[in-house]
């Protein structure tokens, strides 16, 4: 069972079919909408500040989410995948958007829909990535634009994915197959 933390009176908040692996750490003004998968060793840390999170995201192994104290707060749309052992710090992602593996998103960045950070990236306080837009490096820096459909179709694709693989660790595999489509 996850740890679930209630601080400063904010008890957090966790949509339904949402699969929270056995040692994800979920603390204080935290919401997570449904079909969302919080996988191992991932900690959503709303102790200081807010952290809103949309419908069918997935936050990989090992990611941390953070806040500045009463100046940043985290909000994250539907259909964002966030890859392994990512920090995202008080900043805003978009709808479609993929943060890859190993990334760092600051303090009032923001991801546009169906945008890209590339796996590594640091993507610095205040940025704008647009919708649809790739970006990479540290600190990062935009390459290119994405097709809209081949961005929306590769997010969602691993949006689903994720959904279909967390249901493994509750219910049949052909259960998860059909439930992902």
């Amino acid at each position: 069972m996850a740890l679930i933390i209630p601080v400063r009176g904010f008890e957090p908040q966790i949509g339904q079919g949402c699969f929270l692996a056995e040692n994800a750490t979920i603390i204080g003004d935290t919401v997570i909408g449904d079909e969302c998968s919080i996988w191992f060793n991932t900690v959503l840390r709303g102790d200081v500040n807010s952290i809103r999170i949309g419908n069918r995201v997935n936050i990989q192994d090992g990611s941390v989410l953070h806040t500045l104290y009463e100046k940043s707060t985290i909000v994250i749309g539907d259909d964002v995948s966030i890859g392994h052992n990512v920090t995202i710090h008080g900043a805003h992602i978009h709808d479609y958007a993929l943060i890859g593996m190993g990334s760092v998103v600051m303090d009032d960045a923001e991801v546009g829909e169906g945008a890209i950070v590339a796996a590594g990236a640091v993507v610095l306080s205040r940025t704008k990535i647009g919708p649809g837009e790739l970006w990479g490096g540290a600190p990062a820096k935009f390459i290119k634009m994405v097709d809209p459909e081949q961005s929306r179709e590769i997010n969602r694709k691993i949006a689903h994915n994720y959904l279909m693989y967390s249901q493994w660790y509750g219910r049949g595999e052909s259960e998860a197959a059909a439930a992902a489509e």
